[in-house]
C-alpha cells in the first residue's frame, strides 16, 4: 500500500488528510531498485541538470558507488568529482569546501548518506543549483527533506535547503551497508512515536500547528517495519526496501510540513546537544544516538502520561544560567533561540487552566499515537541498535546533563519542557 502512497504523492494525486486539496512535494523522482549506479545518466537525464555536474562524495562512498555513478554520468555530462579525504562532519567548513569547488557546475549530485547528503543539499542551496542524491545507506530520513542538519557557530541547526530533484536508493548497495548504518536507520524510524507525541502535545497544550499528513504516509509501513526487523538486519532486499521507503516517507513528511516537526522533537534535541557539546566521544552515527535518545524520551513520556494531573511552574531560567552553562557566546545564542517558549507566570496560569480542564483527554490522545518504551526497546535491540548512553560511549554524567539541558538549545516545546516545568525532569 505504501508504494502506492509514494507513487500517488509523487504524482500529485494523494489527498491531504488535514484539509481540502492534494499533497505535493518538490521532488520529481524517487527510485528504490537495484543497479542504479550504472543507470545514473538515464536517471538524471529527465531532471534538467545542464551539462556540468559536480559529484560530491568521500573516499568510502566513492568506492561503494560514487565511481560508478561518475562513470555513468560522464557518458552524457562533464563531471567534476569532489572527494572528501575522510567522512566529513556536517558543518559549515565542509559546505565551504564543497562550494569552493563547484562554482561553475550546473548541478550537484551527492553520493553518500547523512553527512554527504546534508553537505551536498546545502551547497546546492547556497549555489542556487539543483541537486540529486544517490544514497549509500538506509541510515537516516533526510534524503527527501528540505532541511540540512548542520553545525553553524557551534550550534546544531536545521537549515532550510533545496529539495532534491531525484533520490536514488540502490537496494544492492543499501543491503550491503554496514550493519550499524542499517540499525541507525531503524533508530531514525522508530522515533516517529516519540516525535509525534511531543508535537501533538505542543498542539494540544499550546495550540501550535500540527498535521496528520506526515504520519499517514508512515502508518501502513510502520507495523511491517517493526515485524521485519530481523529481515532488514540480515539484508533481505524486500525488507530493506521497506526501511528505505519508510525513511523516504519520513523525509517527505518534513517537507510537507515545512520543517522537521514530525520527525525531530525531544529525542533530537538531546542528540543535538550531545553532538554540539560532547568531547572525545567515540564515533557514533546520528541514528544510533537517536535510538538511545528515543528510549529516553519514550520513558519520560510514559512517566508524564502516568500522572493523573500536572501543574506547570513559571520558568526560573535566566540569561546568566545559560551563559554559565554554555559559555558566553553559545549561551547567548541558545538563550535567544529558547526565549520564545519561556513560561512566565501568566502563561503558566493559562497552561494550568488548560491542564486542569483537558489533561485526561489530552493524555488519552497522546497515548494513542505513541509506542511503549518496551516495544521500542525490543525493536532496537533486535536491530542491534544501542539503547543506552553507555552503548555509544557517552559518559552517564554528560548524558544526564544533555537530557536536562537539551530543551534550552531551541524554541521547540517538547516533553522535555513539560517535564521540566512540572518537576519531572531529573
Amino acid at each position: 500500500m505504501s508504494q502506492k502512497l509514494l507513487d500517488a504523492l509523487l504524482g500529485g494525486t494523494l489527498r491531504d488528510p488535514d484539509g481540502p486539496g492534494l499533497l505535493n512535494v518538490p521532488v520529481a523522482s524517487v527510485v528504490i531498485a537495484r543497479d542504479l549506479a550504472r543507470r545514473a545518466a538515464d536517471l538524471v537525464a529527465p531532471l534538467g541538470f545542464g551539462k556540468r555536474i559536480a559529484v560530491v562524495m568521500d573516499k568510502n562512498t566513492r568506492t561503494v558507488m560514487g565511481e560508478a555513478v561518475a562513470a555513468s554520468l560522464r557518458t552524457s555530462h562533464e563531471v567534476n568529482e569532489i572527494v572528501f579525504d575522510h567522512s566529513p562532519h556536517p558543518d559549515m567548513d565542509a559546505v565551504a569546501f564543497a562550494r569552493s569547488r563547484t562554482p561553475n557546475d550546473d548541478a550537484v549530485v551527492g553520493v553518500g548518506s547523512g553527512s554527504i547528503n546534508d553537505i551536498t543539499k546545502y551547497t546546492a542551496h547556497l549555489n542556487k543549483k539543483p541537486y540529486a542524491v544517490f544514497g549509500t545507506a538506509p541510515s537516516m530520513n533526510g534524503y527527501t527533506s528540505v532541511a540540512a542538519a548542520l553545525t553553524e557557530d557551534g550550534l546544531k541547526k536545521s537549515l532550510p535547503s533545496t529539495a532534491p530533484r531525484g533520490v536514488f536508493l540502490d537496494l544492492g548497495v543499501l543491503a550491503h551497508a554496514p550493519k550499524r548504518l542499517i540499525a541507525a536507520g531503524i533508530g531514525d524510524s522508530v522515533c516517529r512515536a516519540t516525535a509525534q507525541v511531543d508535537w501533538l502535545m505542543a498542539n494540544l497544550l499550546l495550540g501550535t500547528k500540527y498535521r496528520e499528513a506526515p504520519f499517514m504516509l508512515l502508518k501502513d509501513d510502520e507495523e511491517q517495519l517493526i515485524a521485519r526487523i530481523g529481515d532488514i538486519v540480515s539484508g533481505d532486499e524486500d525488507a530493506i526496501a521497506l526501511l528505505a521507503r519508510t525513511l523516504v516517507m519520513s523525509g517527505f513528511g518534513m517537507t510537507i510540513c515545512g520543517g522537521s516537526y514530525p520527525a525531530s522533537q525531544g529525542e533530537h534535541l538531546i542528540a543535538h546537544y550531545v553532538d554540539m557539546l560532547g568531547q572525545n566521544l567515540p564515533l557514533a552515527y546520528h541514528g544510533e544516538h537517536i535510538a538511545v535518545t528515543t528510549m529516553t524520551m519514550a520513558r519520560l513520556q510514559e512517566k508524564l502520561l502516568s500522572q493523573d494531573n500536572l501543574k506547570i511552574s513559571p520558568s526560573s531560567d535566566t540569561l546568566d544560567d545559560f551563559t554559565a552553562h554554555f559559555g558566553q557566546e553559545l549561551g547567548r545564542t541558545c538563550w535567544e533561540a529558547w526565549l520564545p517558549k519561556r513560561i512566565d507566570a501568566d502563561k503558566a496560569a493559562t497552561l494550568n487552566r488548560t491542564l486542569s480542564a483537558d489533561w485526561p483527554q489530552m493524555r488519552a490522545k497522546l497515548k494513542a499515537v505513541g509506542r511503549s518504551s518496551a516495544e521500542i526497546g525490543g525493536a532496537l535491540s533486535e536491530a542491534g541498535a544501542p539503547i543506552t548512553a553507555d552503548a555509544v560511549g557517552i559518559p552517564r554524567a554528560f548524558y544526564g546533563e544533555a537530557v536536562r539541558h537539551a530543551r534550552q538549545i531551541r524554541d521547540r516545546f517538547t516533553s522535555l519542557d513539560l517535564a521540566s516545568a512540572t518537576g519531572h525532569l531529573q
